[in-house]
């Protein structure tokens, strides 16, 4: 069993899936009702990133438990918790409960117009605190597996991002990096 607590300095952390879920839907039911409000964006791009969205959140995340079992010895994992209505930051923030320890974002994979869409909208993008439905695993990994672990879990067919480390520079705070990068998601 990998616990949602035991994140330990230095560890690498991977998400299984982009971010972005509620602006996105948030603009699924604005489409329907009141089109006009978003007439600045394209309409065909924002109904492929709905179709992401969707795809997401009925991608069962049972192929990653499948991946880490695949391990002999899965001990590398040192904690791992599902990304849902809390958001990024703050799944991560529980994940360093009792650790004396602090993390760094450092790379944000979202699907393509989520962040353009939270900040017209008003949701706590910049900040990784946009709720996810169905989200993906967050994992803290040894250094020395990560990559290992993350080509396995591609070769699985399963999307996967290094997305920053567990450090010490402030005790139980998720930070967000000052040139945190973006990558947007286009196919899922």
């Amino acid at each position: 069993m990998i616990p949602k607590y035991g994140v330990k300095n230095g560890d690498q952390l991977l998400l299984t899936k982009p971010v972005g879920l509620q602006p996105i839907m948030a603009a699924y039911r604005i489409l329907k009702d009141i089109p006009e409000m978003l007439d600045t964006y394209s309409e065909k791009q924002l109904k492929k990133s709905i179709k992401i969205a969707v795809k997401i959140m009925t991608t069962s995340n049972q192929k990653v438990v499948e991946t880490i079992h695949s391990f002999k010895d899965f001990s590398f994992i040192h904690a791992m918790t599902d990304v849902t209505g809390f958001g990024f930051a703050g799944h991560l923030s529980e994940m360093l409960q009792h650790s004396n320890l602090s993390a760094l974002i450092e790379i944000i994979p979202s699907i393509k117009l989520s962040e353009e869409l939270a900040n017209d909208l008003g949701y706590a993008f910049d900040e990784c605190k946009c709720s996810e439905t169905a989200g993906g695993m967050l994992m803290a990994i040894d250094p020395e597996n990560i990559n290992e672990f993350s080509e396995r879990l591609a070769r699985n067919g399963i999307s996967n991002w290094i997305v920053g480390r567990i450090d010490k520079e402030t005790p139980d705070l998720v930070r967000i990096s000052g040139d945190v990068r973006n990558i947007e998601i286009t196919k899922y």
